[in-house]
């Protein structure tokens, strides 16, 4: 598999008026084409910062990241629809922005995840579901090649939140995206992620890289009855900072 990314050397220091806050340290990683990486860590470790540094929201750090600037997605922690804007016109939100983005292919995202008869319909009429099904298309729109997820299920109780994941990585998988998720909950990691990396307290420091070799991988629902699911789940969570995250 060919890189889509390299992170060579990162750090990053806030400065506040109680002084100087290293937020990362030499972070290096390279990501394959197709990997879905999740990232979990205490609170504070700077995950979220580091998906904001990728993103280009956040320009003030040192080292090098090696990949296409054009290439990148974010999907944030809540669904972010605009509650004014019929379905189609959230989901061609960027083009106001990027007129490259193509219509048709749009139309073709709604239509293949069962979106298309509710086009013309306000965000409200959704499920929470399909809210976030809209809300990925619309990250898909330009076609990135990565799509950063920030907590994008943390707002939801835990059978929408499972019924989501599996809607969200079986339509990452299917667009064959390379993926970077950051998520407080391991189970979610083990469960949609190729590799879980690990990262240590303020400042944040890649402690631990674990790839996610279970037996019949499908989807995250079923992978959770998988006999290694929760081998994975013991070692990455002994493996966080006070075990809190």
């Amino acid at each position: 598999m060919n890189n889509v990314l390299e992170i060579k050397n990162l750090s990053k220091t806030y400065y506040t008026l109680s002084g100087k806050v290293n937020a990362l340290d030499n972070i290096n990683l390279k990501i394959n084409s197709g990997e879905f990486i999740a990232i979990v860590g205490s609170s504070g470790c700077g995950k979220s910062t580091l998906l904001n540094i990728l993103a280009g929201i956040d320009k003030d750090y040192e080292g090098k990241i090696i990949m296409d600037k054009n290439s990148i997605g974010y999907m944030l922690q809540n669904d972010a629809l605009l509650p004014w804007l019929s379905i189609k016109e959230n989901a061609m939100l960027a083009k106001k922005f990027n007129h490259k983005i193509n219509e048709k292919y749009v139309l073709n995202l709604l239509k293949k995840y069962n979106l298309l008869e509710f086009i013309d319909k306000k965000p409200n009429s959704l499920s929470g579901g399909m809210r976030q099904r809209v809300a990925l298309i619309r990250t898909l729109a330009s076609n990135p090649k990565i799509l950063l997820l920030d907590e994008p299920f943390s707002a939801l109780d835990y059978q929408s939140r499972l019924i989501i994941e599996n809607d969200v990585y079986n339509i990452i998988k299917k667009e064959n995206k390379t993926a970077i998720i950051v998520t407080h909950d391991i189970s979610e990691a083990v469960a949609m992620a190729d590799k879980v990396i690990v990262l240590s307290k303020r400042p944040g420091r890649i402690k631990s890289i674990y790839n996610i070799n279970l037996d019949n991988k499908t989807n995250p629902i079923d992978n959770r009855s998988d006999e290694k699911f929760n081998y994975y789940f013991n070692l990455i969570w002994k493996d966080l900072d006070n075990n809190v995250i």
